[in-house]
């Protein structure tokens, strides 16, 4: 597998779009599948937030700084699907609002994953070029194994840019 570090993300989103349409797929099916598939997808945003919240984006940030806003947004959208991820891993398919939410989550992890290959990646790979993507992605790679797979309290984020900014 490639190291370049867009190659790597996308890879990601590939798999956590199969366990969008799996969970949809099984939308009217068992509790017991639900509830599986959504651990997979939490488990699986988990890992990945955290490997473009501590490699890519704070390099990124320092390396284009045109590309500030873009990433600002970014660990907003992270933040937002955070927080679902969160109220997920407390709920269990049961649960009133718990197809809903993974449907929010789904809507809004979507988005994003279209912004990031569309838009930012583009924009990216011009600016940093391969010899550097290749780094960062092999920089992932090497944290993925010891990624956190449940969600993370959100507060952590916030704590993690706040130190960025000192």
């Amino acid at each position: 597998m490639s190291t370049d570090a867009i190659v790597v993300l996308k890879e990601d989103h590939k798999n956590v779009k199969r366990l969008f349409k799996e969970f949809q797929a099984a939308e009217d099916g068992p509790a017991e599948a639900k509830a599986e598939i959504v651990k997979q997808i939490l488990a699986e945003l988990t890992v990945h937030t955290y490997l473009e919240n501590e490699v890519m984006y704070p390099e990124v940030r320092r390396l284009v700084p045109d590309l500030e806003e873009d990433i600002l947004e970014s660990y907003e959208e992270h933040h937002v699907a955070d927080v679902l991820c969160m109220e997920l891993f407390t709920m269990t398919p049961d649960d009133e609002r718990f197809d809903a939410k993974v449907n929010v989550l789904i809507e809004s992890v979507t988005h994003h994953i279209d912004e990031e290959e569309h838009e930012w990646f583009p924009k990216v790979r011009t600016a940093l070029g391969r010899n550097q993507l290749q780094e960062l992605g092999a920089r992932m790679q090497q944290l993925r194994p010891d990624a956190p797979t449940k969600p993370v309290e959100p507060k952590a984020l916030h704590k993690a840019l706040e130190a960025m900014r000192a």
